[in-house]
């Protein structure tokens, strides 16, 4: 009984932390921050941040750059906090193996969960090696989204309670089918900020005074090329990034008419108005954040917003999924 209190205690502060991770990810990139190291794990050689006078000349001529300190610590916070996840993860883990007989966590769950964090601490070093190459800081992105969906499930299953009935697998298909929905949305806002695509276009509902601007999907979705290189090795054109966004715009207009509707749908379950309420007030601020990012020309505060209420919207529509599934 004991271990069990402790495990869930444990999976619930993971999922903190990991929401912690997501936003200060978003942080990270959003203050221009993602190279503020430009080795990995450490930071110019060292596994701290070089503030010496001594230190810092012999991090500059070693890597031929300066160092910015305020950039640079803000990459290593980021690092030490995912590290400290890392360790939760693997505790999870080998808890959720010693304790498969009593636990609700299958056993393969948290081992998905473990090969995800260590294909994460990958994809953070070769954001960093590669250079903020778009596809891998984008991937990133998801793999985060995906820890944290995975932990906010284990500890649903264990903290909250599901339906014992009166659910359709038309709902659940559903639920599950929003899980999808958000991902992909989600991935597109990675890309459109990976790509430096946020104001390619200012104006709303617009895109430079037009509904439909030209497009270049070619370019805009080529995920091998590096940071603002087109398919031909030139510059990215000002109408592949214009596409980049407008397509970040019309899904999100899909997710938000697929949650109206889920939200409404799920409002005729009376145990699951409350999760309802919630998520038809996160997806509504979502939009404002979205909208305001726009007009205000992406200020910091709102950026990290946006990024912070998408990880809000996936963790409730992980409960709501939770919620609608019988316990193991």
């Amino acid at each position: 009984m004991k271990a069990s209190i402790l495990f869930r205690k444990l999976v619930l502060f993971s999922s903190l932390l990991a929401l912690i991770v997501v936003v200060l990810g978003a942080y990270v990139r959003l203050s221009d921050a993602g190279l503020g190291c430009p080795d990995w794990p450490g930071c110019y050689g060292t596994l701290t941040v070089p503030e010496s006078s001594e230190a810092l000349a012999k991090a500059e001529q070693a890597f031929k750059a300066k160092v910015h300190l305020g950039k640079a610590w803000k990459e290593m916070l980021h690092r030490y906090i995912a590290g400290s996840l890392g360790v939760l993860v693997l505790l999870i883990c080998v808890s959720a193996w010693m304790g498969r007989a009593h636990l609700r966590t299958p056993p393969w769950l948290s081992t998905a969960l473990l090969v995800l964090i260590g294909f994460q601490a990958m994809l953070g070093m070769w954001t960093v090696t590669l250079l903020l190459k778009p596809a891998v800081v984008s991937a990133h992105l998801i793999g985060g989204m995906s820890t944290l969906a995975l932990l906010v499930w284990i500890a649903h299953r264990h903290w909250g309670h599901s339906l014992s009935g009166g659910v359709t697998q038309h709902m659940r298909f559903l639920a599950r089918f929003a899980l999808l929905v958000l991902f992909v949305q989600i991935f597109l806002g990675g890309w459109t900020s990976s790509n430096y695509a946020a104001l390619a276009c200012t104006d709303f509902p617009t895109c430079h005074g037009a509904m439909l601007p030209n497009l270049d999907f070619a370019n805009a979705f080529h995920m091998t090329r590096d940071l603002g290189q087109a398919i031909d090795g030139g510059a990215l054109t000002l109408q592949a990034l214009e596409t980049i966004q407008w397509v970040h715009r019309l899904g999100a207009l899909i997710v938000l008419l697929y949650f109206s509707m889920l939200i409404y749908l799920l409002y005729q379950i009376e145990a699951m108005r409350s999760v309802a309420k919630v998520t038809s007030v996160v997806l509504l601020l979502q939009v404002i954040l979205g909208i305001s990012n726009l007009i205000l020309h992406l200020p910091l505060p709102l950026a990290v917003g946006h990024n912070m209420f998408a990880a809000l919207l996936l963790i409730l529509t992980v409960i709501i999924n939770s919620k609608l599934t019988k316990n193991y």
